[in-house]
């Protein structure tokens, strides 16, 4: 099975390039800073990227963290993943946070992040008394590690 294209509308809100797939095989489009920031250790910020999308219905953007900016620098996301939901029309922001020991500095145009563009499944509930069963039960966190 191949790749599924959709047609997403975008909007450049800045003078900033538009996200891309680095790869044949990227899953993510890389998102980049709009603005210059500069994050001291432990501090965050809502960084712009420049960008506004009209996902069509049924579908969601996620916003996750760029794993090398992560191993370089301690870089992550404070929510991630981030949703961008269907039906919002506002510029894409992303909440970083340096986790790092020492200052980053990103420029304008510098890779921040990745989109995901994946269809949505509502959730149908069907309350019940009892649940089916499975080997795992009501097992939490760790339950299934030795």
């Amino acid at each position: 099975m191949g790749w599924r294209s959709e047609k997403v509308g975008i909007k450049r809100l800045r003078d900033v390039p538009l996200p891309k797939y680095q790869t044949s095989g990227s899953a993510g489009l890389d998102l980049v800073c709009a603005e210059k920031v500069s994050l001291a250790p432990m501090e965050r910020a809502m960084v712009p990227t420049g960008i506004s999308i009209s996902l069509p219905e049924g579908f969601e953007a996620q916003v996750r963290p760029r794993s090398g900016l992560a191993a370089k620098y301690g870089l992550s996301m404070v929510n991630s993943p981030g949703t961008i939901d269907q039906d919002y029309r506002g510029e894409i922001s992303i909440i970083l946070i340096n986790l790092g020991s020492e200052v980053v500095k990103l420029e304008v145009g510098e890779r921040i992040a990745q989109l995901v563009v994946a269809p949505i499944v509502k959730a149908d509930w069907i309350e019940s008394e009892d649940l089916d069963a499975t080997s795992r039960g009501t097992g939490g966190f760790g339950s299934t590690g030795t």
